[in-house]
């Protein structure tokens, strides 16, 4: 029997979901499992990583019950995840000294400020494109070593493990075999320099961070070992394809030329660019990473990242009760033409780029006797658009041109409405592809060409398809005042 078939594994904030991806890029069956949310204390999110295993183990039985294909005709794994959320574990047992801590999280701000009071902010910035904030791994991991009893005592000792989600997963799923990452991942640690590669020693001692604890970096399309002991999968399948969910996206968008982007909208929004070769520093608030390695060729990205998107539906959903699900939002927003001067700015687990404020907080501004809830879902929705209009502003400011075109996926770019006020506030197209996933997508286009199921860029590429393109309507006074009024509220939040 032929193995012609890949099995992306997208781990997300949320939950988890399992692609099976056909040698045309047509995903043949998907299957997701949610899992649950710890918030220990206000500011605070964790994640159990046995209940994320076994979200992941759930959605690979689902996934493969669902389309009928025999496990042995999987020819590679591809691996995306959740960036930042962060863990340590016992080398010996796989046993975490602490629920993973999520990228939202915001415990370690004062330990970020410290170092910034220290004047080190800059210097970070400069060493690893990343600004200095709770929201990358390295004070994650650090805090759990200081908060962990035995903990930085057992990692002297060489007892422990730390890694990103991926990093886990292919531990586990190569039965504790493999401790490694790749690029895209170990740049979002902020002990990842950009020029030169490999873990920092000193960012290590100056964030706390035992050297050994880290993993092993690859390249994106290496093999990161194969299956082992893994439910319903048989043993030697190989690991051939990991990236950081947003890099993964834009490889599952095609946007393989300097100068594309695409956005996810997801539990937060996340617009990322291509620049090819070139680093290129932000001056206005954005980041600068790794999109991904193959082989010995490194492709670089710049990127802006909203906190909160479809976590605000989700709020007006569980929080409010104003909708009984999220595909509710469109038609009550729909129903008014106008949020009626309400703005809402998603700041509830703080501002990320290009504000970074995580001191701020969600706000509603502009309510009066005659507000709905129907003005606040359009403002809600209003609200995660001009997000994205503001890192649009500082991408084009950051690279001296303007965008022309964007890419959109992930679960809320079906809201039609939503994509149609962000073409309007960007002022360009938006192409939606017919694959909303393009986290798993991303993830399985590498473990494909990782395997050889695919030639090259070019091959994954031509199976990219578009969904509908969004085109803007004439800019009117109405959106001129809608921005002024953002940029005022942002002020408060």
């Amino acid at each position: 029997m032929s193995r012609d078939v890949i099995l992306a594994i997208d781990q997300g904030t949320t939950g988890s979901t399992c692609l099976l991806v056909d040698a045309t890029m047509r995903v043949v069956a998907r299957a997701t499992h949610d899992f649950p949310q710890h918030f220990p204390e206000p500011g605070r999110v964790e994640h159990d990583p046995n209940e994320i295993w076994s979200s992941v183990s759930a959605a690979i039985a689902d996934a493969l019950a669902r389309s009928g294909i025999a496990a042995s005709r999987i020819a590679a794994i591809g691996v995306t995840n959740q960036r930042e959320t962060s863990l340590v574990w016992r080398k010996d047992d796989g046993r975490p000294i602490h629920r993973a801590i999520v990228w939202q999280d915001r415990r370690t701000a004062d330990a970020c400020a410290a170092l910034r009071e220290r004047g080190l902010a800059d210097s970070i910035r400069k060493t690893t494109g990343l600004v200095l904030d709770p929201y990358f791994s390295a004070t994650k991991l650090a805090w759990m070593l200081d908060n962990s009893s035995g903990a930085r005592e057992a990692a002297a000792r060489g007892e422990l493990v730390a890694g990103t989600i991926d990093t886990y997963l292919v531990w586990r799923l190569t039965g504790g075999d493999v401790h490694a990452t790749e690029p895209s991942n170990a740049s979002r640690t902020m002990l990842w320099p950009l020029v030169g590669g490999g873990w920092s020693d000193e960012l290590c001692e100056l964030l706390h961070v035992p050297r050994n604890l880290l993993p092993e970096v690859r390249p994106c399309t290496a093999q990161f070992g194969s299956t082992r002991g893994v439910p319903g999968l048989p043993d030697g399948i190989p690991i051939h394809g990991i990236a950081g969910d947003q890099q993964a996206a834009l490889f599952g968008q095609a946007c393989f030329a300097p100068a594309q982007a695409k956005c996810t909208y997801g539990t937060g929004a996340f617009m990322v660019m291509n620049t090819g070769d070139s680093i290129v520093p932000s001056q206005h608030g954005l980041l600068t990473s790794v999109a991904w390695q193959i082989g010995e060729r490194t492709t670089w990205c710049i990127e802006g990242s909203c906190f909160m998107a479809g976590a605000v539906v989700q709020w007006l959903r569980d929080g409010l009760g104003m909708i009984t699900s999220a595909a509710e939002v469109e038609s009550l927003a729909r129903s008014v033409p106008d949020s009626g001067g309400v703005v809402l700015v998603p700041g509830h687990a703080g501002l990320g780029a290009p504000h970074w404020r995580p001191d701020a907080r969600g706000l509603v501004r502009g309510i009066t006797r005659g507000t709905t809830k129907a003005h606040l879902a359009r403002a809600a929705l209003e609200g995660i658009a001009l997000q994205i209009a503001d890192l649009a502003r500082a991408m084009a400011a950051d690279l001296g041109r303007p965008l022309d075109l964007l890419r959109v996926d992930g679960g809320a770019a079906a809201n039609d409405l939503l994509m149609q006020l962000q073409s309007d506030l960007l002022g360009v197209p938006l192409d939606r592809p017919q694959v909303l996933e393009a986290t798993g997508l991303g993830a399985a286009a590498l473990a494909g060409l990782g395997v050889g199921l695919w030639r090259d860029l070019d091959d994954v590429a031509t199976n990219w398809q578009r969904d509908r393109r969004f085109e803007p309507t004439p800019d009117t006074a109405a959106r001129a005042e809608l921005r002024a009024r953002w940029a005022e509220a942002i002020a408060c939040a």
